[in-house]
């Protein structure tokens, strides 16, 4: 989805695309319009600093970072722009995504990332923070999270009542 994007999904490398589809799905369910790039920290920095900051100036709202292997990527584009940077630490390595995990939790005072969960719930949960950011200034928005809310509610009751009736 490329029509005026509101959210950048950024990831180092392709084997990230399965679990960053997580985050474009929830953006999708939303109509949340959003572009999806590869771009990495240490092999390509320029381009990964050119997306940061050329951010803003196209319209984008938050970007949402996923990176492995202890890549700093979201770190690298957080650094770059005055938007809310998500990142979603990527699972694998010898470490299983915890490498991963540590590096972007771990920022320096002043150069703030939301961190999510390793790996495809943290992608879900990042499409759905950027959602969050975004309603704060759309009341349909708003309220599209809001029902999204009380139909989980309402899944988790309906599994209840089958698992009561047998």
């Amino acid at each position: 989805m490329n029509t005026d994007p509101k959210v950048l999904l950024v990831m180092g490398s392709d084997s990230d695309l399965p679990v960053m589809r997580e985050a474009a799905g929830v953006l999708a369910k939303f109509g949340i319009a959003h572009e999806m790039r590869i771009s990495s920290a240490h092999r390509s920095p320029v381009r990964t600093l050119a997306l940061a900051s050329e951010a803003a100036g196209r319209g984008i709202k938050v970007i949402i970072a996923g990176a492995g292997m202890a890549a700093h990527l979201a770190g690298v584009v957080a650094a770059k722009t005055i938007l809310p940077v998500i990142g979603v630490p990527m699972p694998g390595g010898a470490l299983n995504g915890v490498d991963a995990l540590y590096s972007t939790v771990q920022m320096p005072a002043g150069i703030p990332v939301a961190t999510m969960a390793i790996g495809r719930a943290g992608a879900k949960n990042a499409g759905l923070f950027a959602v969050q950011i975004l309603a704060l200034s759309d009341v349909q928005l708003s309220v599209a999270l809001q029902e999204y809310r009380t139909e989980m509610d309402r899944e988790v009751e309906l599994k209840d009542q089958e698992l009561q009736n047998g």
